[in-house]
């Protein structure tokens, strides 16, 4: 049997689990951070991916946060409106924009991080940490990516 058969089965194993996982936890750190601070998991993790000296093409930020286009514009259109972004109108293109974090949203984002990690805790605190960073390394080579942003923020 070709080695490739024999990955199969795990690889989509592990998919499977991925999915399950990812399913079950979104909705309950969103309840979660929504309770504790009044803010849904998608404004947290639009903070998140903005927290960092640089701004962001919106259409960037769609494929960092996994949002289509629409539903990017309607968060940016909200978290502006609370005064936690700045959209910018890109000189070089009309046809863009760029997104920025504001310093009001830096501290909402350092507001709510630690309700986020005490949410994420809850479900991975009976995993090995020697597990949680071989998870890491794992999901990162998948990815081909290491710039991955630090969950916690800069707080």
């Amino acid at each position: 049997m070709p080695q490739s058969a024999n990955r199969t089965r795990p690889a989509a194993a592990a998919w499977s689990a991925l999915l399950r996982v990812h399913a079950q936890l979104v909705p309950e750190l969103d309840a979660a951070l929504r309770r504790a601070t009044g803010m849904p998991l998608s404004w947290y993790d639009v903070l998140l991916e903005l927290d960092g000296p640089q701004r962001l093409r919106m259409s960037d930020l769609g494929e960092r946060v996994v949002l289509s286009r629409t539903r990017v514009s309607r968060l940016i259109t909200e978290l502006a409106s609370e005064g936690l972004v700045r959209r910018e109108a890109n000189p070089d293109d009309g046809r863009s924009a760029f997104v920025s974090i504001t310093d009001a949203g830096r501290e909402r984002l350092r507001e709510a991080a630690p309700h986020y990690l005490s949410g994420i805790e809850t479900r991975f605190g009976a995993v090995p940490i020697e597990d949680l960073n071989a998870l890491t390394e794992t999901l990162h080579k998948v990815l081909g990516r290491t710039d991955l942003p630090d969950p916690a923020g800069s707080a």
